[in-house]
């Protein structure tokens, strides 16, 4: 584990599961920024420490890189019980996903392992990490998780069954959590990204892409016209939901691009 500040945060702990270059990088960013103690989790920890402090330094914040293999179930155990030496877990985001090819394949020519890998990941492995951390949050009374699903997760897709299956499986367990936990304090959403999602524009050299005070909605409006979402606008809905009020917590979010549809 690494880190680059020297106490853990009061709010305490925001777990972000599945932590690539796009999306699970730019939430794990936005929760740093809000002044959360940050755990990510990914199964590449090289990479994984290099996100960790740079996002450490650029927001001052403490960042900690755990490894963790979804489709394991001793390996996320393992996790968790770093994650937990940390502090509370307030927030759980899952956004791990099994990579698929964009080329469809025939039903046939699947093989059952890669099919129980995705399950195992999409799903399974979600059903795991939400284990660790309910206990904690119902104990509290308060807590935040959140799951990222995609478009087959509401629609069948051909050659895709894999993916389809685990982000059905995911989406139905969002919902049976959210009807037991949220009565007792713990905000459960499924948010699915039913688009591309690209590089940040505040990365981008073009001056017409650089990071702005502007608002979220500003920033939607403004962006998107490439048919890709911007993960730190993605990150902005994702810090909403977790201090959404209780009064009207949603439990299921679609976000699209505004601009021309890249698939």
């Amino acid at each position: 584990m690494r880190s680059m500040a020297n106490s853990a945060s009061p709010k305490g702990i925001a777990a972000i599961v599945g932590v690539g270059a796009k999306l699970g990088r730019s939430i794990a960013r936005k929760f740093a920024h809000e002044g959360y103690t940050v755990a990510i989790l990914a199964r590449d920890l090289g990479r994984l420490s290099r996100f960790a402090d740079e996002i450490a330094r650029e927001e001052k914040a403490q960042v900690f890189a755990i490894r963790i293999d979804c489709s394991d179930s001793r390996s996320i155990k393992d996790a968790f019980e770093g994650v937990l030496s940390l502090g509370f877990v307030e927030v759980l985001v899952y956004n791990a996903y099994h990579p698929v090819s964009w080329t469809p394949t025939s039903f046939t020519g699947i093989r059952l392992d890669h099919f129980e890998k995705s399950l195992a990941v999409s799903s399974v492995g979600a059903f795991h990490c939400a284990q660790q951390v309910l206990p904690g949050m119902v104990d509290r009374g308060r807590g935040t998780i959140l799951f990222t699903g995609c478009s087959a997760s509401l629609n069948g897709i051909a050659g895709y069954p894999d993916l389809c299956c685990g982000k059905f499986a995911l989406r139905a367990l969002s919902q049976c959590l959210a009807r037991e936990f949220q009565p007792l304090g713990v905000h459960v959403a499924h948010v699915i990204i039913d688009g591309i999602v690209g590089a940040p524009r505040s990365s981008m050299p073009s001056t017409s892409h650089q990071r702005s005070s502007s608002s979220v909605g500003e920033q939607q409006q403004s962006g998107g016209g490439d048919g890709y979402m911007d993960p730190d606008v993605l990150a902005q809905t994702y810090w909403q939901l977790h201090v959404q009020d209780r009064s009207t917590w949603t439990q299921e979010m679609d976000l699209r691009p505004g601009g021309p549809r890249l698939i």
